[in-house]
């Protein structure tokens, strides 16, 4: 039997052992900046939710409870701007990383076909193409490349790594030019309410779009904005007929969200205090970073949103990795993201408050 695992890279994180290794022998310990997990407390309003739906002896529905449905076609219509979102326009999934890494193989996509996503990009959209034999293909802008063959086209916005945010009348060009050659558009915004320097806008907000899903699906998590890491907890928006089939292709393949997990989502997207709280602590944390990495000789790039700070000293970033690691503080080295990336070091600001105290006392 063919081993799936030899279309894949090497795990990436692996290769950050030795230097975790050498951060975690700094007398005051390890800052952890490299993986940005969230570490705050899940809310209480939304742990109270769990608890409440904790006796679910039944198999929870693919699609969700309507109170689930309701919930997400609410946040979508006021939050991202799109307000023709109806139940059939949305699907919770468990885990955003789960649905990218999966998506291809589900959508039915293999040899000949190609998968397009940046660059610079969360190294996810390359495993998706190669678990199910596709051709990955990487773009600058997307509306340069050639069409034949592109199946499903990613983009990122705020990105992951760099932080960058696609301004609307670039999200307009895109979707247009994907309409015109038929190529399914995913628009992975999962760190859309963690604009700082910019507003991010999702493709299905109706100036986008002009109101209609065709063709396009955003995808969403409350991973960051809601500390729910450990939930699992994301969804995804868009094209009534694409997520039609993505429900019918995943009751068979048991991809169910549990009961108490749908309950504390309701529970969150019902709630913006709580988002604004930690929009705040990180607000905090990416200042006081950003200050003491430029003071240290660092160049600050994008970061106008996301949870990360791309930054470079104009040197390798495994050399960059090993120097801050000297000081006890780990990062992720830019070539995580592509060869594009090979001189950064991506800086998460989602440790705790001591911790990222800690690393701009050693930066200092």
């Amino acid at each position: 039997m063919a081993a799936v695992s030899d279309r894949l890279p090497a795990f990436p994180w692996d290769k950050l052992e030795p230097y975790k290794k050498t951060a975690a022998a700094h007398p005051d310990g390890i800052v952890d900046l490299s993986v940005g997990t969230p570490v705050d407390p899940v809310p209480e309003l939304i742990r109270q939710a769990l608890i409440g739906a904790a006796d679910s002896p039944g198999y929870p529905t693919v699609w969700g409870t309507v109170a689930l449905r309701d919930a997400i076609t609410g946040w979508v219509r006021g939050r991202l701007g799109a307000s023709a979102a109806e139940h059939r326009n949305v699907l919770p999934v468990v885990g955003s990383k789960e649905l990218v890494a999966w998506l291809p193989t589900q959508l039915g996509l293999g040899a000949g076909d190609k998968v397009a996503y940046p660059r610079l990009a969360y190294p996810t959209y390359e495993v998706g193409a190669r678990l199910c034999g596709a051709e990955a293909v990487v773009y600058d802008d997307p509306t340069e490349l050639d069409p034949a063959g592109v199946k499903l086209l990613w983009l990122n916005s705020p990105s992951n790594p760099t932080g960058k945010v696609l301004a609307k009348e670039d999200l307009v060009r895109i979707v247009a030019w994907a309409r015109e050659h038929g190529i399914l558009l995913f628009s992975d915004e999962c760190y859309l309410e963690l604009g700082w320097e910019a507003e991010p806008v999702s493709v299905l907000h109706d100036d986008v779009c002009g109101g209609s899903y065709e063709g396009i699906v955003a995808v969403h998590s409350l991973s960051k904005r809601s500390n729910l890491a450990g939930y699992r907890a994301a969804f995804v928006a868009g094209d009534a007929d694409v997520l039609g089939e993505l429900l019918e292709i995943r009751k068979h393949g048991g991809m169910m969200t549990p009961a108490p997990v749908q309950a504390a989502t309701v529970a969150a997207l019902g709630d913006d205090t709580h988002v604004e709280e930690q929009r705040e602590r990180y607000a905090a944390r990416r200042a006081a970073l950003r200050t003491a990495l430029e003071a240290h000789g660092f160049r600050v790039e994008h970061s106008e949103a996301s949870l990360y700070l791309w930054v470079t000293r104009d040197e390798p970033c495994w050399d960059t990795v090993a120097h801050l690691a000297g000081l006890g503080i780990l990062v992720a080295p830019g070539d995580f993201y592509g060869e594009a990336g090979a001189r950064f070091v991506r800086v998460a600001f989602t440790a705790t408050d001591e911790r990222v105290e800690a690393a701009v006392k050693r930066l200092g």
